[in-house]
């Protein structure tokens, strides 16, 4: 996971935030491959897009459906937390025990799972309830 991390704190340089100035990158494995986001702003707030799903939508786009592991990053003061919108993309692409970590730039982490950020994710199957 620390290539993951790094890739992510490198992706994170990347940010186009203007509005808050609070960079966040993001890596994620899938296939064997990385993939990485970072969180971009627009004047107008609700058309923004979070690191997270920048790099789970790379994945995909190039392919990659089935996602192994994610690594967030940014400037707080403990492991960063990813929003909700992005948890429940983690559970659309990731399996539920899919290693989810999450980290500050002073080298806190926190190790987790998709099913322990979004415990009873809405998931696909339940579009077939």
């Amino acid at each position: 996971m620390t290539d993951l991390i790094e890739a992510a704190r490198a992706q994170r340089e990347r940010a186009y935030v203007p509005y808050s100035h609070f960079k966040v990158g993001a890596a994620v494995l899938a296939g064997g491959r990385v993939f990485t986001g970072a969180n971009i702003e627009n004047a107008s707030y609700g058309l923004a897009m979070c690191a997270e799903r920048n790099a789970l939508f790379a994945a995909v786009a190039a392919g990659c459906t089935q996602v192994d592991a994610i690594a967030v990053i940014g400037d707080t003061a403990g492991p960063i937390s990813p929003c909700g919108a992005c948890r429940q993309v983690m559970a659309e692409f990731m399996a539920p025990g899919a290693a989810v970590t999450l980290a500050n730039l002073h080298g806190a982490t926190t190790h987790t799972t998709v099913a322990a950020l979004l415990p009873g994710a809405f998931l696909k199957g339940d579009l077939n309830a």
